[in-house]
């Protein structure tokens, strides 16, 4: 950053009560409280870099706070990404942004922070894992479709129908979620024969192929019921995102 840039975050610094000086030991500002009990360190770059976190990081261990200061951008500036903001603040660095008038905005305070939970989210996280069968799905996989609970459910319905048409109600007791996914079809393997009486599309066995069900009896297994996970065929389709 432009030696300009300096002067308004050394006052921003001063401004909360530490003597600053410039270039000691690497670092770009250095800032004592008058009690000597609170170290803070400056780094200044054009925009916010790689670079300039790592050297966050590597101050952190000599200080007591870590303030990063950047020159003010648009809308599309890095510094603007809430990815950005949210890990300075994971990480307990402060942000600034330096306009070309020299104004200093805060950006992200220094200081610890802890992320506010979010028991939705962590509801849904927990019941999908619950509800699957197995471990189906190796972790990164980008090239095939997930093979949810969802997915699994509609699968043991196509396996259930595969042979001839069925009803909800006797596939319930197996497939709890059966009524729904054969109303809903969300992936078209099912068909409405009549009232209350679904078979199996092309679509569907299609499916069938492409992801064969373990045919295998349940086991217990820490006093639950478990079922052996359906497997998925080699195929070099798009990854499936939703259900």
């Amino acid at each position: 950053m432009r030696p300009r840039s300096i002067p308004p975050v050394k006052r921003f610094l001063e401004s909360l009560g530490y003597v600053v000086k410039g270039e000691i030991g690497g670092c770009d500002l250095v800032g004592v409280h008058q009690d000597g009990t609170v170290v803070v360190i400056g780094e200044l770059k054009l925009r916010f870099n790689l670079d300039l976190l790592l050297q966050a990081v590597d101050r952190m261990p000599a200080c007591d706070e870590v303030w990063l200061a950047v020159r003010s951008s648009s809308r599309q500036g890095r510094e603007r990404d809430p990815r950005v903001r949210k890990l300075c603040r994971l990480l307990g660095l402060g942000l600034l942004s330096i306009t070309k008038a020299g104004q200093v905005d805060i950006l992200v305070p220094s200081g610890p922070w802890r992320p506010r939970r979010d028991p939705q989210r962590r509801s849904r996280l927990v019941k999908e894992h619950q509800s699957r069968r197995g471990d189906p799905v190796s972790g990164g996989s980008t090239r095939m479709p997930i093979m949810t609970a969802y997915r699994q459910q509609a699968l043991a319905c196509a396996a259930a129908l595969a042979q001839a048409p069925g009803r909800p109600r006797d596939l319930r007791s197996t497939i709890p979620e059966a009524p729904k996914i054969l109303l809903r079809n969300v992936y078209g393997w099912f068909v409405r024969q009549e009232r209350g009486l679904y078979a199996l599309t092309e679509q569907g066995r299609a499916a069938l192929s492409r992801w064969p069900t373990t045919d295998a009896a349940s086991v217990e297994e820490s006093g639950e019921r478990a079922i052996e996970p359906f497997h998925r065929e080699r195929w070099l389709g798009k990854s499936g995102q939703g259900c």
